[in-house]
């Protein structure tokens, strides 16, 4: 008897099925070889070869010649099959032991545990040896019924529906509150150019120029020191800070209690300290009953929030929009199929209903019209038209007869099929395909991580910047007031002056381009 070794071939360059078809009608003419099967997604070459009388390497080095890069896998078995069973009817540990012992003496079982608690059963097989329907079969003829654990199909993981909508409500509730803030903002900034104007002109004192700017509007007192423009504005930060803030808090509180610090936490303190601030000028001046109205920044959490919020919003639509793709793909795959036992000359015997999961390596499908094909196969026996439009693209129907490969996930149009299963489960061309494309969102591009990283530093960085500031101007305020004085009315206090400047660089830092990307 002449030994049979397997090897993988990691193959680079193919594009299409002829590529395929072409490094496996060559490679099955060459001495020594048994089989190959190539797999086009996965850019992988499984072969069956007699070692005495060709080595991998020689192999690698035919798919070279065929214009392919080609190296051998090295530690690349058959990756071990896993099964997730629901048993039923166990009743005591020793029915656990029964079932235990009896899969591990089966030839192919490598592993075996079962949970009486849960009735799950985890089991690893050698699919060379043993399938998945043959497992099942030693349990059902030990006297338990046993089925698969349903694994969630619908994609429901990758659904970003909740989060668009909470980041959109989040917006709209800031942007009601940012508009006329910013309305507010525009008209006391024109007023104030037209009075700075005014008073260059006309060379009005300072006493006078107070009266005029008093007797605006805005400016008018509802009681000392509150004046209306302060008073509106506080109105419209409040909502914002409470519903248009929330998540932003939420997070930030999760990511405190971790010990980190992320943009959220920047975004809360900038938003807070501004908050809280002008809060309680705002107070302070009314204690004191100040003829000058403070300068608040009620104005920073609206905008803020609007800014980061509309941000958030667009990036999970973003998100959505290739998870939408993704959970397509998903829902092309086959849930069932039929099993078919061929007598002589390919008379069907018997049929079988089977989860998709069930099917095993060279396994006969039988596909009806208008059917998805379960796995990925070679036609044996009929002709028909199969549109594969979902996978490669092709809009018109493409002819099957014996001998050509089909997809899973392509749909049977008119005659009805009978296939030899080639990949299965994970190997199949659209679960590779689907494989790609979630490793594609999860994996991280360099310049992703380095930002990350940088971020990490970042916030701390900020709010150590701004506490310098602070105190730098505190020094400055107490040793030289004079500088204070230049920028500012006498009656700012140096507190005060210190604080704005230093909630300044929070608020600047937090819509930073680094921050929103």
């Amino acid at each position: 008897t002449k030994t049979v070794s397997k090897c993988y071939v990691q193959v680079t360059g193919m594009t299409c099925a002829s590529c395929v078809a072409n490094i496996e009608r060559n490679l099955r003419r060459e001495e020594g070889i048994h089989s190959i099967l190539v797999a086009l997604m996965a850019g992988k070459a499984e072969v069956r070869y007699n070692p005495a009388v060709i080595h991998p390497s020689a192999i690698a080095e035919l798919i070279r010649e065929l214009g392919f890069g080609a190296t051998v896998m090295e530690n690349c078995g058959e990756e071990d099959g896993i099964l997730e069973l629901v048993v039923k009817g166990m009743t005591c540990a020793s029915c656990v032991l029964k079932i235990e012992s009896t899969l591990m003496k089966t030839n192919g079982v490598l592993y075996c545990s079962v949970a009486l608690a849960t009735n799950k059963a985890h089991i690893k097989y050698d699919p060379e040896i043993i399938g998945p329907r043959d497992i099942i079969q030693v349990i059902k003829d030990l006297g338990f019924t046993t089925s698969l654990v349903k694994k969630d199909r619908s994609a429901s993981h990758l659904d970003h529906k909740q989060e668009i909508r909470q980041w959109k409500r989040a917006f709209f509730v800031s942007l009601i509150f940012c508009i006329p803030v910013m309305g507010l903002m525009i008209y006391m900034g024109v007023m104030d150019r037209q009075l700075s104007d005014a008073h260059a002109h006309h060379n009005m004192s300072d006493e006078e120029m107070e009266a005029l700017h008093s007797s605006m509007v805005l400016e008018y007192q509802l009681l000392p020191g509150l004046s209306v423009m302060n008073f509106l504005s506080f109105l419209l930060c409040v909502p914002v800070q409470i519903f248009g803030g929330w998540h932003f808090y939420i997070q930030a509180y999760k990511a405190l209690k971790h010990r980190t610090a992320n943009m959220d936490v920047l975004i809360v303190l900038a938003t807070s300290v501004a908050f809280i601030y002008s809060f309680v000028i705002l107070l302070v001046a009314m204690a004191e009953k100040a003829k000058v109205n403070p300068v608040t920044f009620f104005d920073t959490p609206p905008m803020l929030f609007s800014f980061i919020s509309l941000g958030r919003w667009l990036e999970h639509v973003a998100k959505g929009k290739t998870s939408e793709a993704l959970a397509r793909l998903i829902s092309l795959q086959a849930t069932e199929a039929t099993i078919v036992t061929l007598g002589p000359g390919n008379v069907v015997l018997s049929e079988e209903q089977v989860d998709v999961e069930l099917v095993q390596r060279d396994d006969i499908v039988k596909v009806i019209p208008g059917g998805k094909f379960p796995v990925d196969g070679r036609v044996i026996e009929g002709h028909s038209m199969v549109d594969e439009s979902l996978i490669t693209g092709e809009a018109m129907p493409v002819t099957k007869k014996p001998g050509s490969t089909v997809i899973a996930g392509s749909i049977n149009q008119n005659g009805s099929l009978l296939i030899s299963a080639t990949h299965v489960g994970a190997d199949t061309t659209l679960s590779q395909i689907v494989k790609l494309v979630e490793e594609a969102q999860t994996s991280k591009a360099p310049i992703q991580q380095f930002a990350d990283k940088l971020s990490g530093y970042f916030v701390p960085c900020i709010v150590a910047v701004s506490v310098v500031t602070l105190f730098a101007w505190f020094i400055i305020g107490f040793v030289d007031f004079e500088i204070v004085e230049k920028y500012f009315q006498v009656s700012e206090v140096i507190i005060r002056f210190a604080f704005q400047t230093s909630i300044t660089v929070l608020c600047i830092a937090c819509p930073c381009s680094l921050g929103l990307a």
